[in-house]
């Protein structure tokens, strides 16, 4: 068995050790959370990495949430109402994470949904969902309603509460956008254990699996990652490296990225979308503007993504909507060629991210051995046909599962960071897409002028490795003083995509106390202002602590100086000895001047004091997007929290209405069928027949707008009154098995004693109060179960029985119990000892009388052999009486009869042939 090669074994490689399961809450997630869907995946003991299936045993699920007045709806379900009433829909969200108002991008939203009111923050200015005075959400509210219907979905999946989640997010989102993410999470009540960048998941996911073609000569491969809302090209080294921790182990380092925010599949589906409504109007089938109504807009988007996906494998296709607009349907013919015209400014910008990634990594194309396609809008051909000719390869990898590769990536590394799970190490370097740096001003004066300088320092460059942290010191200030934290040189980026970035600049730290920092200390020497850096595992900049370092001022050496330069007599050396530097010696006895002169080089040495270090106060001063305060995040936490309590509580009315419903309609159907006639009687009958038809009369007239606990009080008074007739049913159906497996029992038991009975006295292994005991169980149970049977019989099959089934496992059980004792002690017993026969030879008394060491010589009967056999397993612990019955079954022959010494024969009733007759018996 250990020889063979199970595919699952691969998939297992991850999770090599579960930490003991005595943790409530042991299983993680992911989510990848694209702009137009998201993918779950899950790992718990015993599932290694699973992709969690929807309510519509999907494997992926759109990124929408649907809030009518008193519903919310998601995934599938939120779609299906976009095309009947747009405006309650909300999706493609992630657009919108870390923008201010007036950010081209939320223009860009609102042509693309016309159908939403978009209002400004006023203290955040960020922009905010209106579609009432009741109902207004900001994004990262409707974005944490997706993340926590996420997590139910995997809960559900996993039958257990999740808690811990690794979120993927695009590699060029900058820190606003990452926090906002965050803050969703946050609301959703998620914690993330890391932010993992989506390019860097997909190539953890791809290299996990194939840790054995990894060696220390690095392999450059590029994933080339077309999505719906954008495109990452990414250059993505594997290697082995040797770790102080865990020795060499695999490593992918992020070497090169290039991005396309605004080029992906959405695009592509708006434009057909905007051609199939350019057609219907030219079909002039109505006087309206197709274009001027958003339900018509919603279909004709449904039915483009279809149509996108159907000419990817098709040169043609027919696009029809029923009803699109004044009850007109509409169709037409849409060719490949037509799609690609549309799109042909698109195509054209596919290589572009791939020439910036081959930038970043100062690489170029021969240096790449595979470009492997990911995401769901690299299947369209044209998308294809164009990159293969930028990349210059033969063909383009496909090798793994575009759609989930990165869910799979996230949910390792959710493992890894989990404290439940022990996993194989890979590590990883994943980079900074955009660099950061510190500015600050200081005063200068040169020649009596003074000027104000202004300098700059890198913190972290383009394509830095994370996480790392770094220490930034200020060595001029001596009082209070503020420094910025920016963006560096971000020319690399298009002009639409600086438009589109956001603020350049992150954060004003002040500093105030470092001027009474160093008075407190003034006899020290300043060692300068550390600030000290962190960007986290999620890329997310963090400024930890901000001290003043000081060292202490050192006196001795310049004693020690003097002392060696005066040196002159003997005498003033022991004084100054004495006085200054030397303690007295435990013995009190000192030995001439070389001894004191080389206590004074001993005890002039200085004593190294430690650095005195003093936390200054910070304030930050958010430049890009203000953060929620805490009220504000706890407000947005419990208006979420009311609507899933909203959402359980109405699907707790349901189920109650669905199961009322369901047990009145299934009981009058029971009410004529022959098991439940032949115990009713015909007034019993009568009282649940009108009491089901009044419950049914009430569901049609106030049982759906009834609340959850009348529910549940008129399903717990029908039950109630049904509850005798179930049992009579139930009762007389369970008879037959139970009393078929009490009867065999007791002839298998009764077979034993009569064979237990039988074994010689000397071969006698049971007590008398043993087989009395059982002997005893069996008459009883004999006897009370004739006397019973006999009972019910007599009794109408309309009264309650008397013959219980419980009462049978009852009688079961304890007659198993009594045999299964001595099964065991028979398996388990020595063979006694044989005395010698009488009529031995005189030969035989001489070769025993010469033997140092006297030794029995048994027979090899039967009960020999079986007893030497059973002694070497004394160890074991005693089998039950299944895996008795096999063993015998297997090792034993037929029982036989064989002459011994004496010339009589040995009786074949032993107890290993009383539990191989048993097996024969049953």
């Amino acid at each position: 068995m250990g020889a063979r090669k199970l595919p699952v074994v691969a998939l297992f490689f991850i999770v090599l050790a579960m930490l003991p399961s005595h943790t409530v809450t042991v299983a993680v997630m992911s989510v990848d959370l694209g702009s137009e869907w998201m993918k779950m995946a899950i790992v718990k003991p015993g599932v290694p990495m699973e992709i969690v299936l929807n309510k519509e045993s999907r494997r992926k699920t759109p990124a929408a949430v649907c809030l009518k007045e008193n519903e919310r709806l998601f995934g599938d379900n939120a779609l299906g109402v976009s095309v009947k009433n747009p405006k309650t829909v909300y999706r493609h969200l992630q657009s919108l994470l870390g923008k201010k108002h007036d950010n081209p991008q939320v223009a860009l939203y609102q042509k693309r949904f016309p159908e939403h009111q978009l209002q400004e923050d006023s203290v955040r200015s960020t922009v905010y969902f209106k579609n009432s005075e009741e109902m207004q959400y900001t994004a990262e509210e409707l974005l944490g309603m997706v993340l926590n219907y996420s997590r139910s979905l995997a809960q559900d999946f996993a039958e257990q509460p999740i808690k811990d989640a690794v979120i993927t997010v695009p590699a060029f989102f900058n820190q606003a956008e990452r926090r906002a993410v965050l803050q969703a999470a946050q609301m959703a009540g998620l914690k993330v254990l890391q932010l993992i960048n989506d390019n860097t998941a997909v190539a953890m996911n791809y290299g996990v699996f194939r840790r054995k073609d990894i060696d220390n000569t690095p392999k450059n491969v590029m994933f080339y990652d077309m999505g719906s809302g954008s495109t990452t090209a990414t250059i993505v080294t594997y290697q082995t490296v040797k770790t102080k921790e865990s020795g060499t182990q695999p490593q992918l380092q992020i070497r090169g990225v290039g991005f396309d925010r605004g080029l992906g599949g959405f695009e592509m589906d708006l434009r057909l979308r905007d051609y199939l409504a350019k057609l219907f109007n030219e079909q002039k089938k109505s006087k309206n503007d197709v274009r001027q109504n958003h339900r018509a807009m919603a279909k004709l988007l449904k039915e483009a993504q279809r149509l996108k996906t159907v000419l990817s494998a098709n040169v043609d296709f027919m696009a029809q909507v029923e009803g699109l607009m004044d009850d007109i349907d509409f169709k037409a013919k849409v060719t490949r060629a037509e799609f690609e015209q549309l799109c042909a400014d698109l195509f054209e910008r596919v290589p572009r991210p791939v020439q910036d990634a081959l930038t970043t990594a100062e690489m170029n194309l021969d240096d790449i051995e595979q470009v492997i396609l990911v995401g769901g809008s690299t299947r369209v051909p044209k998308v294809q046909e164009v990159l293969l000719k930028a990349v210059g390869k033969e063909e383009l990898g496909k090798n793994i599962n575009a759609d989930e590769a990165a869910a799979m990536g996230a949910v390792y590394q959710a493992a890894a960071l989990s404290k439940a799970f022990k996993v194989k190490p890979f590590l990883v370097r994943d980079a900074a897409v955009f660099p950061i740096q510190v500015e600050f001003t200081r005063e200068t004066e040169e020649d009596g002028i003074k000027t104000v300088k202004h300098n700059k320092r890198i913190l972290f460059q383009r394509m830095a490795p994370y996480p790392q942290r770094k220490v930034i010191t200020f060595n001029r200030y001596n009082d209070d003083f503020a420094f910025d934290i920016n963006y560096g040189d971000l020319s690399f980026l298009g002009q639409d995509d600086l438009s589109v970035f956001g603020s350049l600049n992150l954060t004003t730290v002040r500093l105030s106390g470092v001027g009474s920092s160093f008075q407190k200390h003034a006899d020290a020497e300043s060692k300068g202002i550390k600030a000290h850096f962190n960007m986290d595992e999620s890329g997310v900049l963090l400024l930890d602590r901000v001290s003043s370092l000081l060292n202490p001022i050192n006196v001795i050496p310049f004693i020690k100086i003097y002392i060696e330069m005066t040196f002159t007599s003997a005498d003033w050396v022991s004084n100054l000895t004495l006085s200054l530097l030397i303690k007295e010696e435990k013995d009190g006895e000192k030995s001439g001047n070389a001894e004191a002169e080389k206590d004074v080089e001993k005890k002039a040495k200085p004593q190294k004091k430690s650095k005195i270090s003093e936390d200054i106060t910070v304030e930050l001063i958010i430049r890009d997007i203000v953060d929620p305060t805490a009220d504000d995040v706890t407000s947005s936490k419990k208006k979420l929290q009311d609507l899933t309590d909203r959402d359980l509580a109405k699907q707790e009315r349901e189920k109650n209405l669905n199961s009322l419903e369901a047990f009145i309609f299934e009981t009058q159907d029971k009410l004529y069928q022959e098991d439940y006639e032949l115990v009713l009687k015909e007034e019993e009958k009568e009282q649940i027949s009108t009491k089901l038809r009044e419950a049914s009369e009430w569901m049609d007239e106030d049982g759906y707008s009834a609340t959850t606990k009348q529910l549940k009080e008129k399903l717990s008074e029908l039950k109630s009154l049904c509850k005798d007739m179930f049992f009579r049913v139930e009762e007389r159906r369970k008879w037959p098995d139970r009393l078929a497996a009490l009867d065999s029992l007791l002839n298998t038991s009764s077979f034993f004693l009569r064979s237990a009975k039988l074994i010689p006295e000397d071969d006698q292994i049971f007590t008398e109060v043993e087989l009395n005991m059982l002997e005893k169980v069996i008459n009883e149970t004999t006897t009370w179960k004739n006397e019973t049977v006999a009972e019910q019989e007599k009794r109408s099959t309309k009264e309650r029985p008397i013959l219980l089934s419980k009462d049978i496992e009852s009688k079961l059980t304890l007659l198993d119990r009594e045999v299964n004792y001595l099964l065991n002690k028979a398996k388990f017993a020595k063979p006694k000892a044989k005395a010698k026969a009488k009529n031995s030879t005189s030969s035989e008394k001489n070769n025993k009388a010469n033997n140092t060491a006297e030794e029995k010589v048994t027979p090899p009967t039967v009960e020999s052999t079986e007893s030497k056999k059973e002694e070497v397993q004394q160890g074991e612990a005693p089998p039950t009486e299944e895996s008795n019955v096999h063993m015998d079954a297997d090792s034993q022959s037929q029982p036989t009869e064989e002459t011994t010494s004496t010339g009589r024969r040995a009786s074949s009733i032993t107890p290993t042939a009383i539990t191989r007759e048993l097996k024969r018996v049953n």
